[in-house]
Order: C-alpha cells, then structure tokens, then sequence
C-alpha cells in the first residue's frame, strides 16, 4: 500500500512539473510566446518532416500573417519560407491563426539542414513575435554497414546506418538485387552466409522514396561445382590433339589446378593439352582445384582414345612343314579400340581375298597375311610362308636330272669307245655279228638294228657341255659320221646343263628395294629393285604396296610426281624371291588445317576459351600463328582467352608452318554473349512538364544477344510500372528501367521528372489532390 501510495505521489509530483514548464514557457514575454515540442530533429533525405508547436499572443490582438523562415529576425524583417524557390511545393503549414504553428516540409533534402524559426504578427503596432531556439533539422542519408572480409560459413549482420539518431525511427525495409527482404529493422542477418547470398543490397524507409546506396556483399568460398571438358568432343582418335579444361565456381578464384591420370600426377593448369594422343593415354582424369579457402576434386572423367589395329600377327598350327593333302590354320592377333570387325586374309602374289575370319585354313604352300579391320582404320600383318613337302621332291627331282646327265655323258663315252673298236673290227672281218641275237648287249647297240624308241636313242639325246667334250681325246682321223652327231647333241646336253645353273644361282642372290633418302611431294621418285649381283638374264619383276600387287614389271618404279598418298611399304619380288619391305616417307607442307573450340556451343563473357589449330603435315608443323583479322594474337597449337570478353569477338585464322610451306585455315567467327550493360535512360521532351502532360522515357542498352526484356520502376515502387523499349511517366518522381537478356539484367540509373505547379485562385497545385499553401 505505501508502494503504490509513493509511486502515485511521484507521477503527480511529474505532472505538475511539466506543466509548471510548459506554463512558464508559453506565458514569458507578458503573454508572448512560442513553444516548439521537438528542438532537434533528424530526418532521412526523402523523408517527410514536421515541425510542431504552438504560439500565444496577448489578448485583443488578432494575426494577418504566420510563417516559418530560416532567419532571426533582427533589424529587418525575415524572409517567408514559403517564397523560397527551393522550398516551393515542399512546404504545408498546417497551423491555424490562434496557436497552432506546425509546419510540414515533404522530400527532405541535404540542402534543408538548417535553423527553422516560427514567426507571427498581429494586427497591432509593434505586434510581432518569433520564437527563440528554434527547430535544429538534420538530414542524414541512409548507408549499408558490410564486413569488410565475408568467409561462407561465417554469421553475418548487415546494418541500416545513418550519420545522426533518427528523431522517429521508420520502418526499414531490405533489398537483394531488386528484390525486397523479409526484415523491416535497422539489421539483416545472414547466419551463417553462403555463396548463394552474394549480391547487391541496399536498405530503405517504409512508404517513401528514400533508399541508400546498393552496396555488394562479396562472400569467400572454397571451390564449389567442379567439373572437365573436353575438347574436340566426340570420339578422341590416336594422333588427334586433346585439351581437358577444368571449371570451378570459387571465390577468390582458383589458383592451383593440378591434374591426375588415376592416382598419378600428369600436369599443372586450367588446361591439359595432350598433343598427338596415343592408346595409352587411356584411363580416368581427375582435376584438383584449391584457392585459400579450401581444396576440391572434380568426378573422374573416363577417357578412351581409339585407334585403328596394330601389333597384327599371325600364328600358325601346326607350326612344322606339312605334307602335300593336309592344311594348317593361320590365327590372326591385333590390339584395337574399338576392336577389330573385320579379318581378311590374303595370299601373297594376288590381288582378291582369299578368305575372312579370325582364323584361315592354309590347303596350299604359299606366303599368307592377313589384315585387321575397323572404324578407325586397318593394318597388314607379316606374311607367314606355309611349306609342303612337295618342295623338297622338287629340290630332288633337279639333283636327279643332274646326275642323269651326268650318267649320260658317262655312257656316251663307253659308246664312243666300242664304237671304234667296232669300226676296227670290221675292216679286219673279225668280228660278225648275228642280227637276230637279241639278248646280246652290242646286238642292242647296234645302230642298224635299234627302233626309234630304243635306249641308244634315249641316250643319244642327252648331252653335255662341249668343253668337256671327250671327243677330242680320240684321234680325229678314225672319227666317223655318227660321231658328229653325237658331239652335236652333247653340246645341247651342257648347255641345259648349264641353265640349271643359271637357275640356282639367281634363286641363291638377295633383293633390294633402293628408296631415296629424301622425297618432297612433288618430286619424281624412283624405286629400284637390286640384286647382290648382276643378272646375266632380264626375268620379269613384280612390285608390292602394303602387300598388293602393282602394275610395274621392271626392275623400277616410277612415282611421278610423288605425293603424300604414296607413302607407304614397297618390296619387289622376281622368280619367287621377295626382298624385305621398305617404307617411302613423303615430306610435304602444312594440309587440312582446321580450327576447334573449347568448350563447345555458346561462348559467354567471363569463360575461359581454347582455339585449338590441327594440321596434316610431314615433319609435323613447327610454328602455329595465331590471328585476329589481320593482327597477330598467338603463337602455339592451342591459343587460351580467360576471362573472355566481348571485345575478343571476331574472326580467328590459325598459321601452320613447317620448313616446306606455309598454309592458313579458314576464318573461325567467335561471338561472344554477355549481359546487358552501360543502360542509361533518355527523356523526351526534356526539363519540366506541365502538370496533365507526359514524358517519354526510352532504355538503351549494349547487349549481346539484344536486350529482350526491358522493365520499368519508379523509385519507392517495389512492382514494376510498365515494360518495353519505351514508357510514358504521367506522374513526378524518379524512374529507372532494368534491362535484360538470358545471360542476366543491369538497372539502369533513375532520372527524375519534374512537374510544373499550376496557380490557380491564389493557391500553387503541384497535384490536383493537394492543396500546399495560401499565398494571400
């Protein structure tokens, strides 16, 4: 109870107070007075500010005339407020002319800082009044408070600052690039922040046109989202050049790239080139990204280069000679991505397949090889000799026919040698022989009683070299006709003799193809097939590429001009003999040079971009030149833009060169997109407008693709007030557009139309709905 009696006591002890004040405050100066409820006020540039009070006069006077004015009035009078050109349509007194002074002053702005004094004057000499102290007004702006350093993760508070302690604290409203936040206090927290809350914000008043300026929160993160590309795109074949390019979403942005085949370190960079990319690059790519503020792998990127067979090889079963009948089988092997789709066996000396498969069944002796197919090419392997028995009765059959000759000279001289001594019978009668006796040896040698089909005949032709002709050891004189003819057919007998000689000589001498050390395409080019010694017969050759037959029947042939389809393996072959193969390597100049992207499809403003230049040449090409238009950009195989920009939009031209010539490839167009930007508004006509006329506002933007969407908003506004290249403003304030493509949006800044105020009756109307002041 005495609680509540004391806490009575002090609230009428308040009371009395504060009226005893304002008492003494309103009668000072015999009844003169003035009384201003706030004397400091802080407000936000924009906003709406009013100034209360209240006045008192003595009795019997009455007031003409109540205004506001920025003076003290000493000596003369001070000006009205309400007749400053800066204040006009800004200014409402809402007081009447016994004791309510309140002013209101609308769109505050920073030139308005100032002393505001009430003044009145009665209708009686010496009747005016101005109140002492006055009304303090400060303007402040509104400012986004930002942590200097953001790190993902971290509790962020945003804060809505002013330069003074608003005297009414509004609501505040948020923003994040356009859009309006739920948070209506001084404060926007982010806890904890993530990349996803980076963007432009700015704080304003609830219900008027006062916002601060944007300011961007800038969050740091590790890196996000990595990902490899690769290019060309599609199928990676052997030979081909190839760029793997990592991508990540990091801020700062990444600093360290390393690259791993597997578990293996292969490379450092944004970009890993692998030029004239074989087999056994094959396998699986990962991209480590790191900045300060963390490390990332990217997904395993499977890589699987193709090429065409090679290693082809042919194994035979069973691998011993075998006899004249039977049949062997011929496997063949090869490596091959994809693998090989087609086998195709052939015999050497022919042009046509001999059979397809796997595997062969060889029926006959030969030299066979088989070739490996599929979509990315083909290879021969070796030929495999499949030998028969047969040969050998051959190789017998010519040792027998030799030693016959040899038995045939033999006999000839046992005959030549009873022929005398027959001849030598006969004259002296000592010898008579029976005609009839036809078991007797020399009645069979009888010349006059053998048949055509006698063996004395078959003898007879059988003959031997004349060098060695045993006739001239007999005595000339005793020779007889027959013996004449003998010595004939000896000589035709050495003479075969001899030929099977000739024969086996040449089947024992090597072959040789002799190839040019040095052949540009263009040349004329011979090949020769040489012996390890001169042929004393002219037999006819055979000439092979890649294990077919060709045209020529010389010992040469002729490649005039030459040109980079003729390299490949020749060997040359002649009575059964092949020499070894040998390969003729085609020097030319820089052919089919192509220009590649990377990455593919659309090129955005901010992306890193490679220009990759391809080229048939032999040796390889030396010096790659990089143009744009007719300026040189780039040396290298492969020309990297990072950060691209729209600037590097245009046309590109590779340069290969190697010491045999010089070729360009085709231009390639590069476009690059980018977002709208550098949009400004411009209006039509221009400086004030009379109140019910319009202005025409119209957006320009450089984009790429064109602007698609333009949007318009007037400032305070959170929904937008019209859209299109143009708008028509029918009321005062400041209108801004946001422009935009798909690859983003730029606002552009406000531009303010002014209205004219119309008099009409005395009173100035700056909108029809709302009267401001009376002039009289």
């Amino acid at each position: 109870m005495k609680a509540d009696l004391l806490i009575s006591l002090r609230m009428s002890l308040t009371v009395s107070l504060l009226v005893l004040i304002f008492i003494s405050e309103i009668v000072a100066q015999d009844g003169w007075a003035v009384r201003y409820f706030s004397k400091y006020i802080c407000a936000p540039k924009g906003s709406e500010v009013t100034m209360r009070c209240i006045y008192r006069y003595p009795k019997g006077h009455s007031v003409p005339k109540a205004f506001w004015t920025k003076e003290w009035g000493q000596g003369s009078e001070p000006p009205d407020l309400s007749d400053n050109p800066e204040y006009r349509g800004r200014v409402q007194y809402l007081g009447d002319e016994h004791n309510d002074c309140t002013l209101r002053l609308s769109d505050v702005r920073e030139k308005d800082q100032s002393k505001y004094y009430f003044r009145f004057i009665t209708d009686k000499p010496g009747g005016k009044n101005q109140g002492r102290g006055g009304v303090d007004l400060s303007v402040t702006d509104l400012q986004v408070e930002v942590p200097e350093r953001v790190i993902e993760g971290d509790k962020v508070t945003l804060t809505c600052k002013t330069t003074c302690r608003l005297t009414v604290r509004p609501t505040l409203t948020w923003h994040r690039n356009g859009h309006r936040l739920s948070s209506r206090t001084d404060q926007f927290h982010l806890q904890p922040v993530s990349s996803e809350d980076v963007g432009r914000y700015h704080c304003g008043v609830l219900g008027q046109n006062l916002l601060s300026p944007e300011v961007t929160l800038n969050v740091r993160y590790g890196p996000k989202n990595i990902s490899v590309s690769i290019s060309p795109s599609g199928e990676i074949v052997e030979g081909s050049s190839v760029n793997l390019t990592c991508s990540s979403d990091a801020n700062p942005p990444v600093q360290n790239y390393t690259w791993f085949k597997g578990t293996s370190l292969v490379a450092e960079g944004e970009t890993y080139t692998m030029k004239k990319i074989s087999s056994v690059d094959s396998g699986e790519y990962k991209c480590r990204s790191s900045n300060e503020h963390g490390v990332k792998y990217s997904t395993a990127l499977s890589l699987d280069v193709l090429y065409p067979p090679k290693i082809a090889s042919l194994s035979i079963s069973p691998s011993r000679e075998i006899v004249e009948g039977s049949s062997v089988t011929l496997t063949c092997s090869s490596d091959a991505n994809p693998p090989v789709q087609n086998y195709t066996w052939f015999k050497e000396g022919g042009s046509s397949p001999v059979g397809s498969g796997h595997s062969y069944r060889a029926l006959q002796r030969g030299s066979y090889y088989c070739e490996a197919q599929n979509e990315q090419g083909s290879q021969k392997s070796a030929a495999v000799t499949v030998s028969v028995k047969e040969e050998q009765a051959m190789t017998l059959y010519v040792v027998v026919g030799v030693g016959l000759c040899g038995a045939a000279v033999f006999i000839t001289i046992i005959l030549l040698i009873w022929r005398k001594k027959k001849g030598t019978m006969e004259e002296d009668g000592h010898q008579n022989v029976d005609p009839n006796a036809k078991d007797d040896t020399y009645t069979a040698l009888d010349p006059m009683s053998r048949s055509s089909d006698d063996v004395y005949n078959t003898l007879a032709t059988v003959h031997c070299s004349p060098s060695d002709d045993l006739y001239s050891a007999l005595d000339p004189q005793s020779r007889s006709p027959e013996y004449d003819t003998l010595a004939a057919d000896l000589l035709i007998s050495l003479r075969m003799s001899l030929t099977v000689s000739l024969l086996v000589l040449i089947f024992i001498s090597d072959l040789q193809v002799e190839v040019p050390e040095r052949v540009i395409e263009g040349d004329n080019v011979t090949l020769t097939c040489k012996t390890t010694c001169s042929l004393t017969v002219t037999p006819t050759f055979t000439w092979y590429r890649n294990g077919r037959s060709l045209s020529s029947s010389t010992d040469q042939l002729h490649l005039q001009p030459v040109s980079r389809e003729d390299a490949d393996r020749y060997r040359c072959g002649v009575l059964g003999l092949t020499s070894p193969e040998v390969i003729l390597n085609v020097r030319y100049g820089p052919k089919s040079v192509s220009v590649s992207i990377s990455p593919s499809g659309e090129i955005v403003e901010g992306s890193s971009v490679n220009l990759t230049c391809s080229s048939d040449a032999n040796p390889p090409v030396q010096n790659y030149n990089w143009f744009k238009g007719t300026s040189l950009v780039g040396k290298g195989e492969t020309y990297t833009m990072k950060k691209i920009s729209s600037v590097d939009s245009g046309e590109y031209k590779c340069k290969s060169s190697n010491e045999h010539g010089v070729k360009y490839s085709t231009a390639l167009s590069l476009d690059v997109l980018y977002p709208p930007r550098n949009v400004s508004v411009s209006n039509s006509p221009s400086g004030e407008t009379a109140e019910g006329t319009s202005v025409n506002l119209t957006c320009s933007s450089d984009a790429n693709p064109p602007v698609q969407n333009y949007t318009w908003f007037k400032e305070g506004g959170s929904s937008p007030v019209g859209s299109g290249h143009s708008y028509r403003a029918l009321q005062r304030g400041s209108y801004y557009c946001e422009a935009q493509n798909e690859h983003g949006s730029q606002k552009s800044a406000a531009v303010t139309v002014t209205v004219k105020g119309v008099i009409d009756g005395g009173r100035i109307l700056i909108n029809p709905q709302k009267i401001i002041y009376n002039t009289l």
